[in-house]
């Protein structure tokens, strides 16, 4: 399994979610991430279900640790992708929520909405949900 503290981390965007992901997915990188990409290119992106399926299938697979997914609101590929075994999604829209996801929800799998989260914003969740591991952070709250 690759994971988040060997900084690898799997990604997948439908169309709406695609430039945020190529924002959240360039800060990965300069930051040392090993970032696999799911989505073929911005004009073959597949809709949020397929995108959804692609990326939650490395988690049911145990090939992936943890995951980021983007659409427009977060909320459809955040559906598709909790449809898979093992996939615990949530969607975040706050840099608190992203981590308190991942620090006490357990999740395995971020959604972010490309319509509602500036780039900037982004980057920060993808830190803090990719930074935090179950039972991490309860001092913060």
């Amino acid at each position: 399994m690759l994971t988040t503290k060997d900084k690898h981390v799997v990604v997948a965007a439908d169309f709406a979610g695609y430039p945020l992901k190529e924002y959240v997915k360039a800060h990965l990188e300069k930051n040392g991430w090993q970032v696999i990409d799911l989505t073929p290119d911005k004009d073959a992106t597949p809709m949020y279900h397929r995108a959804g399926f692609l990326v939650g299938s490395k988690i049911a697979e145990g090939e992936f640790e943890k995951a980021l997914a983007f659409c427009g609101t977060g909320m459809g590929i955040h559906v598709a992708a909790s449809k898979l075994p093992h996939v615990h999604a949530a969607v975040a829209e706050s840099v608190r929520s992203a981590k308190r996801a991942a620090a006490a929800n357990g999740c395995n799998l971020l959604a972010m909405g490309g319509f509602w989260t500036a780039p900037r914003l982004g980057q920060a969740m993808a830190d803090a949900f990719l930074q935090t591991n179950l039972g991490d952070g309860y001092e913060d709250w």
